[in-house]
């Protein structure tokens, strides 16, 4: 179940030039899926990545981030999902460079310049056999167009796959951009129990990449919240293949790099809300919008603090307009000079808030209106400045139990 989220279209995704992408049936967990992915980039890509902030972080993170440390320039991406090879200790970290070693000698290049990626159960032995068994058929697989069998691949609890992809034209040639990413549940920021991959034929340095992917995690996928878990594996790929005919981008701020950075943007945010749309259970899509800030890291404190809350998200599954549960959590958040009598709170068009107590037109059959609808905008007015900014998360149900209560049978 997802809110108003559509699968995507195999014929809708743009190739990007100089990469391939191959996916195989591994049995890494569960018999008849596909579970490896393979992303093979000709000589000249440059990889960027931001990955969890949990200091528990799995294997493959840790290697990823040695290897992208070396410099020696990435060639290829291994995807498994079924067990995420977190909480494995030192033979996990042995079993994602030995997959990062199987696939070099497949491909005829270096181990560092292979990143591995894991996601699915926690403190389960990765079963690299049968990885580094299936590696020739999804190296067989790969071809430009594979963007949606790889979403495919990579899902988890996922109830869609999640792919998108546009395209805009630099100094008169077109430029591409195409991404997947899985996430449904550990969902929070810093990052989320999510893997993200987006790719460019942009010309781009690397350097400039680096700031680029930075960027766009804070601006999407670390906006983004489901259930304030924060996972052991979560990755954000940025690679950017250098094949368009466009003159090299050298600034993020020129004309040129604003555009670059302004596609890069729609489709990582389409995927970070897609991981919202398809969160564990979810049946409402919300956006929590924070206004007249001191700042736009305590309209984001404030944000989260409502996103986060139990109680809401609940009121949000039950459309009961219990709307003083979101006033509590703004209360809560933790500006420590907040004036309450400031505080003005809408859901859509309805004005429900006003200087801190209820507005005296609201009448609870409104509200009520709009906590019925599969998407709804919470807008908080602080009063205390003019900075803004915006969490998106959704409502907490039965199902969300369910599904984690199952997740390891």
């Amino acid at each position: 179940m997802s809110v108003n989220l559509k699968a995507p279209v195999a014929g809708q995704l743009h190739p990007v030039a100089g990469l391939r992408i191959g996916s195989t049936e591994a049995g890494v967990r569960k018999a008849g899926r596909k579970d490896v992915t393979v992303f093979l980039l000709d000589e000249g890509a440059a990889v960027a990545g931001v990955f969890t902030q949990n200091r528990f972080c799995a294997a493959p993170v840790q290697v990823c981030r040695e290897h992208l440390a070396d410099g020696g320039g990435v060639r290829a991406l291994v995807v498994n999902t079924g067990v995420a090879n977190a909480g494995t200790g030192e033979q996990g970290l042995a079993d994602a460079r030995r997959t990062c070693a199987e696939l070099a000698g497949q491909l005829g290049l270096q181990t560092r310049q292979i990143l591995p990626f894991s996601t699915g159960v926690i403190m389960e032995p990765l079963p690299v056999d049968r990885i580094v068994a299936g590696l020739p058929a999804a190296i067989a697989d790969a071809q430009a167009a594979h963007w949606l069998r790889a979403a495919e691949a990579i899902m988890t609890t996922d109830t869609v796959p999640k792919a998108f992809s546009t395209q805009f034209v630099l100094g008169g040639a077109p430029v591409h951009v195409t991404g997947i990413a899985k996430g449904a549940g550990m969902i929070h920021p810093n990052m989320a129990t999510m893997l993200g991959f987006v790719a460019t034929d942009a010309r781009i340095a690397p350097e400039l990449l680096k700031q680029a992917v930075r960027t766009l995690a804070d601006q999407s996928f670390n906006r983004v919240t489901v259930d304030g878990d924060t996972s052991t594996n979560d990755s954000f790929i940025l690679m950017a293949t250098g094949k368009a005919a466009h003159a090299p981008i050298t600034s993020l701020d020129s004309a040129d790099g604003q555009a670059l950075m302004a596609a890069l943007r729609t489709v990582a945010q389409q995927l970070a809300q897609a991981i919202v749309r398809d969160g564990e259970g979810a049946t409402k899509f919300i956006t929590i919008q924070v206004e007249q800030g001191a700042s736009a890291a305590e309209c984001l404190q404030v944000g989260y603090a409502i996103a986060h809350s139990p109680l809401v998200k609940t009121a949000f599954f039950a459309s009961d307009p219990n709307l003083g549960r979101i006033l509590a959590a703004v209360g809560y958040a933790g500006i420590a000079d907040l004036d309450q009598t400031k505080i003005e709170l809408f859901l859509d068009d309805v004005h429900v808030a006003t200087r801190g107590g209820r507005h005296p037109a609201y009448r609870e059959e409104d509200g009520q209106r709009v906590m019925a609808q599969s998407e709804i905008t919470v807008r908080v007015l602080l009063g205390r400045g003019q900075a803004m900014d915006t969490v998106w998360t959704c409502d907490l149900s039965h199902d969300y139990v369910t599904i984690n209560a199952d997740y390891r049978s």
